[in-house]
């Protein structure tokens, strides 16, 4: 053959996996805790690990801080950050026994008067926390933080008596909305997937979603942001998607949503992967080091929900 002088054609690499790419994020940037999780998640590893690394943001009065939740810094105790550390006990099968009552002990002693839990405890004063969350000396009790919790405690079928009054607090609050915002209503969807009485469950998500459209709360073409407003307070182009609501198939807010909307904001999920292979912060950004800690939480709950439906990632 002749030889023409021409370089060879570079060999083809296939590109890296969706899983690939986020596994090396994971590994560049997550706090040891994520690490653990990401491993749990996709990787087969064991929850043992990820027990060991929540531990350290436990304190002895059976809640959970330390930053735990990055927007809130600081050692003390804190509904979110409790509310963070049952997802995660969840996630690994461990949201149950003594620590569970641990956690209810806690959750007693911050409760208002009518068994709810606030956002924020004023002992979060004189430590760092996001500009958009406020610290006040006696904050009302909350949807916000209290439906997730509810939520989470039913599903491991935890039962104290915390959970009976802030059961009711979550019905009223969850069948009472009428304007509402996104992250609100995902408390209210945390708490409806997993209440007890399934009927009442179903009837409020059912008006919670006529709620999310008639108020236009879900993006429901990625291509057209510009038509859905954004929540009072919230950063710029802090959208939330059908994905955001319906975080499994098996969602009560899954019915809120057409296949072929659904299927919008999971590819819309899919393309937002960067190129340092994590997913992006939506919220407001105030600090380096909490912004790059949401990165990784971030990263494992997209990779989680589109694993949830059925998308390739590896």
């Amino acid at each position: 053959m002749a030889d023409t002088g021409a370089a060879p054609p570079p060999p083809t690499t296939p590109p890296r996996s969706a899983l690939a790419r986020a596994e090396r994020f994971i590994r560049l940037t997550a706090r040891v805790l994520e690490q653990h999780l990401f491993a749990h998640h996709f990787l087969g590893g064991d929850a043992a690990p990820v027990e060991r690394a929540l531990d350290a943001y436990r304190n002895d009065d059976g809640g959970y801080g330390h930053a735990l939740e990055p927007d809130l810094r600081g050692p003390v105790s804190q509904p979110l950050h409790t509310a963070h550390a049952l997802r995660v006990l969840d996630a690994v099968g461990r949201c149950g026994g003594r620590r569970a009552e641990d956690v209810c002990r806690y959750l007693t002693s911050v409760s208002t008067a009518d068994g709810a839990l606030p956002g924020i405890h004023p002992s979060q004063r004189g430590y760092p926390v996001a500009p958009f969350v406020p610290v006040v000396d006696d904050p009302p009790g909350e949807l916000l933080a209290t439906g997730p919790v509810v939520g989470l405690l039913h599903r491991n079928e935890v039962w104290h008596a915390w959970l009976f009054r802030a059961t009711d607090f979550c019905w009223q609050a969850a069948e009472s909305l009428e304007r509402s915002h996104p992250y609100e209503i995902e408390a209210a969807v945390a708490f409806l997937d997993h209440a007890p009485d399934r009927a009442r469950a179903e009837a409020a998500a059912e008006r919670l979603g006529r709620l999310v459209r008639e108020q236009r709360l879900a993006a429901l073409d990625p291509d057209d942001l510009d038509a859905y407003p954004v929540a009072a307070g919230y950063a710029p182009g802090e959208h939330h998607f059908p994905h955001d609501y319906a975080r499994t198939p098996g969602s009560l807010a899954r019915a809120w949503f057409t296949d072929e909307e659904m299927t919008r904001s999971l590819d819309f999920l899919s393309a937002e992967q960067r190129e340092d292979g994590g997913w992006p912060v939506r919220r407001r950004q105030w600090a380096p080091g909490p912004s790059l800690e949401a990165r990784s939480l971030v990263t494992i709950e997209a990779l989680r929900t589109l694993v949830a439906y059925g998308r390739a990632v590896d």
